[in-house]
């Protein structure tokens, strides 16, 4: 999977999460940038990539995610 399609993906799910059509992540998007990331909307944007992307985030990648970028870089180093 390209990091391109990687986004593509991340994309839907952020806009579906959090009910925003408008949503557009990058390498530098954090919790800050949308309006309702919140930590119980954080459990469920976990939940949802990993659904996605057919994969497991283990606690500690978790914890230390600071960016999407980050999340992008776990997420393409677990898929095929």
């Amino acid at each position: 999977m390209t990091r391109e399609a990687a986004y593509e993906k991340l994309n839907e799910v952020f806009r579906d999460v959090f009910d925003d059509e408008e949503i557009v992540v990058n390498d530098s998007t954090t919790s800050s940038d949308i309006e309702d990331w919140d930590s119980l909307e954080h459990i469920n944007l976990v939940s949802a990539v990993e659904q996605a992307f057919g994969i497991k985030f283990s606690m500690g990648q978790v914890v230390t995610m600071k960016n999407v970028g980050e999340m992008v870089d776990i997420i393409l180093g677990q898929v095929d």
